[in-house]
């Protein structure tokens, strides 16, 4: 006797196998990177005599390159990402110009160091992260007083100045556990008075009251220690 032919419902029906859940780029962890860029440097000079009396002897700006590294920690709660980061860079920030005041002086100011201390808060799509960061700044300085004729310095005066920093950014999660970007960067670092090496040659017994602004554009790129995906279910 021959055997029945099986019908569809005799035959065994498999379920399709589960959709893998998506795969979530993870910004947890530290990291440490390099970055490298344009920064442009805003200084005015004013002289305080013994009265009081403000004299303005004049802004000037110079752009130069920069050079550095950070290091840094970032944890992220859904797409909300906040994080801590120190940056350091060397700087070739230095203006020069003849004195409004006695034109047979110049003045001189060099930036050859820059340091940020700075909190962030981002908004992540998957591997690409917009954030704004802001805390303090420092720069390294050098104040210096020149012949305009011969060049040499006259009277110069050094100063580490702290002030603040508020900045924005985008980074890209390229390859497991590396990301590159590119950050602006504004520092605020207001004014102080300072005391040369000699007896001001431009305005005889007057303090010099130096304001500085910085802006600063870097690339970036860092390593992040860790691992690199989470796989995580409608967390997007």
């Amino acid at each position: 006797m021959g055997a029945a032919p099986a019908s569809a419902a005799d035959m065994a029906v498999k379920a399709p196998p589960p959709a893998p859940l998506p795969v979530i780029y993870n910004w947890s962890g530290f990291y440490i990177g390099a970055n490298g860029g344009w920064g442009q440097s805003r200084n005015c000079w004013d002289f305080v005599g013994v009265a009081g009396t403000v004299i303005g002897d004049g802004c000037r700006e110079r752009s130069g390159g920069l050079v550095g590294g950070q290091i840094g920690y970032r944890w992220q709660a859904n797409q909300w990402v906040f994080g801590l980061e120190a940056q350091g860079d060397w700087a070739d920030l230095s203006s020069q110009r003849a004195s409004i005041i006695a034109p047979a002086f110049s003045t001189r100011t060099t930036t050859d160091g820059i340091g940020l201390f700075t909190g962030q808060i981002g908004y992540a799509w998957n591997a690409s992260l917009l954030y704004v960061k802001g805390g303090a700044a420092v720069t390294s300085n050098r104040f210096s007083i020149l012949s305009t004729l011969t060049g040499a310095e006259l009277a110069s005066a050094s100063a580490t100045r702290w002030g603040g920093t508020v900045g924005v950014g985008w980074e890209y999660g390229f390859a497991p556990n590396w990301s590159a970007g590119i950050e602006y960067d504004h520092l605020f670092m207001g004014n102080a008075n300072n005391s040369f090496s000699v007896v001001n040659p431009i305005v005889a017994g007057a303090l010099n009251r130096i304001s500085q602004d910085v802006d600063m554009v870097t690339l970036r790129i860092n390593y992040r220690f860790g691992g690199y995906s989470t796989p995580v279910a409608a967390r997007y």
